[in-house]
Formats: structure tokens, C-alpha cells, sequence
């Protein structure tokens, strides 16, 4: 049963193959409600074929992952109402307007009032000046929030966001960043999966590193600097950062 308490994701030996590639290999995490939990790993990690798994576009071989309070493979259809999810690039159409693509989005969703839902997410992501342009107009950044604040549509409870600033510049980032504890702080659970180390050092509330598909490690930034000797003191303390965690946990660090 579903409560307040019920962790959003729960995830138990989870289990993936293609043929002979072992891609997940008994992974094991849970995400609190209402927080950012960050899924790290390198390229063929396995992150993104987690993420189809919890999202329902891919079929786990063994384990049991529940998303909402609700098994991913025997009640797929309520997983899918309680979910959004946005990819490594923009799903917007380009040829509509900011607006157009909200309201596109709104009546798919059968939702009342479209023109309401769609002024209404283009205030809180800050693009009412832009409502009545071509998205093809758009920066990275802008293109990357109309992507996120279509994905919000109908109020999901929960959001996979898989690798959201690949290709954007610094700015751009930046406003995706701002745009990810906005979320949060309205009570939003986000799964973020991502490459840049620092993303999840800003974001993240929890970190859990994916390593030839095992979690290998899962915890606060705190709970994982802890992990490395203590830092030397010379002349000024250096604390170590997510990266050199990373590299040094994943036997990477050369």
C-alpha cells in the first residue's frame, strides 16, 4: 500500500542481459520522497537501461523494482500515471511555439483547460516572454525547461531525468540546475542520472555509484567522502571532491 513513508523507488536485485553482455547485475537502491537522488556512472554503466526498467519501456530479466508503490511489471499502467520522463535531448517540437507544445501536451493528457496549464508552467519556468515563439528559436537552456516543464503535465509525483544537461553549455546547465531544485522544492522526487560529477555534488541529496552493473557505493556526499583518507593539511585543507570519489571507488583513477 502507497503511503507518505513508502520510499518512491524501491529497487532489489534487479537483474538485466543481453544475450552474453550482463548489463545490471543485482542492483539494489531506494529513493526517499520529495529529494534528488543521483545515479552515477560511466558510459555503459547500465543507467539508462535502469531508468527504461523503472519507467516501464524495458522489461527487468529478474527483481523486484517498485516505483510509486507499484510493481513495474504487473501494474505497469499505474507506474506510467505516476512518472514523467525526459531523455538525453530535448523532446520538444520545434515547429510549435512554447506555448503550442504545452497545450499539445495538455490535451493529450485529457487534462481541462490547456491554455491555463500551459500559461500557468510557462510562468513558473520563467518563459512567458518566449510563450509565443517557434521553440526552434530557443536556446539549449530554454529548449531543456520547456522539455521539463512538459514532462510536468498532469503532476507527477516523480521525475527521471536521464543525463538532462548532455550537450548544453555552462549557462544552459546552470539554468537546468535551478530548474531541478525548483522541482524539489515544491515536493518533487527526481532520479538524475548523469556523467558530470559536479552536477550530482550540487543536486544530489543521495549519490549512488553504478559500477559493472552493482551499486558499489550509496550514500550523502558526506557518507562518501568518508570512504577516502582523511584530508591532508599542508598549507590549506583539501576535501575530496565527488570526481576524485568516483575514480578512486570505480579503480578508474590513473
Amino acid at each position: 500500500m502507497r503511503t507518505q513513508q513508502t520510499p518512491a523507488i524501491q529497487v532489489r536485485d534487479l537483474r538485466k542481459s543481453y544475450k552474453d553482455l550482463h548489463v545490471l547485475r543485482g542492483v539494489d537502491f531506494e529513493v526517499a520522497r520529495g529529494g534528488v537522488f543521483a545515479l552515477l556512472g560511466s558510459n555503459g554503466a547500465g543507467k539508462t537501461t535502469a531508468v527504461r526498467i523503472l519507467s516501464t519501456l524495458l522489461k527487468p530479466d529478474a527483481g523486484v523494482v517498485r516505483v510509486n508503490g507499484f510493481d513495474v511489471t504487473t501494474q505497469a499502467a499505474d507506474v506510467r500515471e505516476s512518472i514523467s520522463l525526459t531523455g538525453q535531448f530535448a523532446a520538444v517540437d520545434e515547429i510549435l511555439t512554447g506555448r503550442e507544445n504545452l497545450m499539445l501536451v495538455a490535451r493529450l493528457r485529457h487534462l481541462a483547460n490547456p491554455a491555463q496549464v500551459a500559461d500557468d508552467l510557462l510562468r513558473r519556468f520563467s518563459l512567458t516572454d518566449a510563450a509565443g515563439r517557434r521553440a526552434a528559436t530557443y536556446s539549449g537552456g530554454m529548449r531543456r525547461r520547456l522539455d521539463i516543464a512538459m514532462s510536468l503535465i498532469g503532476d507527477p509525483p516523480i521525475i527521471f531525468l536521464d543525463e538532462p544537461t548532455t550537450g548544453l553549455d555552462p549557462q544552459a546547465r546552470l539554468e537546468v540546475w535551478r530548474t531541478v531544485k525548483d522541482l524539489t522544492a515544491q515536493g518533487t522526487t527526481v532520479l538524475l542520472t548523469t556523467q558530470y560529477l559536479d552536477e550530482a555534488e550540487h543536486l544530489a541529496d543521495r549519490i549512488a555509484i553504478l559500477h559493472q552493473g552493482r551499486i558499489i557505493v550509496d550514500g550523502t556526499l558526506a557518507d562518501l567522502k568518508r570512504l577516502l583518507p582523511p584530508a591532508k593539511v599542508e598549507y590549506v585543507e583539501k576535501q575530496p571532491t565527488l570526481e576524485e570519489i568516483f575514480l578512486t571507488l570505480t579503480g578508474t583513477n590513473t
